[in-house]
């Protein structure tokens, strides 16, 4: 029998996501798991702060997932993970570039400086509904880049959607200097968050003596 280091508990989580590198992490730990990509509207509201985005679009992901899920999976042994990430800069809310240009616009905004990566992660139980939604903050440092670095970096194409036009697990790497707080956050699933999180959810906790 296979050992589950992140979900002992064991019902199989559905990641309602189709990022690569939730999987990559995923899969690097050994967890039980499979992808069930939805569609949610990712635009933030007005005024809305990073923390508060990322839990609300977390949790929404999950859910959009146990609408869909009862065909293809038993209720009673999977849970649903929904998860987004972003970053977050003079308060405001750094998304997934869709264009080189806006990629470079972003790294030239986080050039010498210090942000914020948020990551919301959901965990919702397709059985009765109950879930653990929480949010998780890095500080990254990044280093500082003249316009023809960027404009190098945007060629490979990495920063294209990326949250905050870079890739700390790839060639992004080269520009960070320091990391406060989850590295696994910065690459878009907590992974320390994300087993106590399932804890929270599956294990009850002990009656305290009367």
């Amino acid at each position: 029998m296979r050992t589950n280091l992140l979900n002992p508990f064991g019902p199989k989580i559905v990641l309602a996501s189709r990022s690569e590198r939730r999987r990559e992490l995923l899969t690097m730990v050994g967890a039980h798991f499979e992808c069930f990509p939805v569609a949610v509207d990712e635009s933030p509201l007005p005024k809305e702060r990073a923390e508060a985005h990322v839990l609300r679009l977390a949790e929404a992901k999950a859910r959009a997932a146990l609408e869909a899920i009862a065909e293809r999976f038993d209720p009673a042994s999977t849970v649903l993970l929904g998860a987004d990430t972003v970053v977050s800069i003079d308060r405001d809310i750094l998304g997934k570039p869709v264009a080189s240009d806006e990629a470079a616009r972003m790294l030239a905004r986080l050039s010498g400086r210090v942000h914020e990566v948020w990551t919301g992660l959901s965990l919702v139980h397709p059985a009765d509904g109950r879930a653990v939604t929480q949010a998780v903050r890095s500080i990254v440092k990044f280093s500082r880049l003249d316009g023809e670095e960027i404009e190098r970096y945007v060629a490979t194409g990495e920063p294209l959607d990326k949250a905050g036009a870079y890739a700390v697990q790839g060639r992004g790497a080269l520009y960070v200097e320091a990391i406060e707080g989850s590295y696994s956050n910065v690459v878009g699933l907590p992974l320390s968050h994300l087993k106590h999180a399932l804890k929270l959810l599956f294990v009850v906790p002990e009656r305290e003596n009367a």
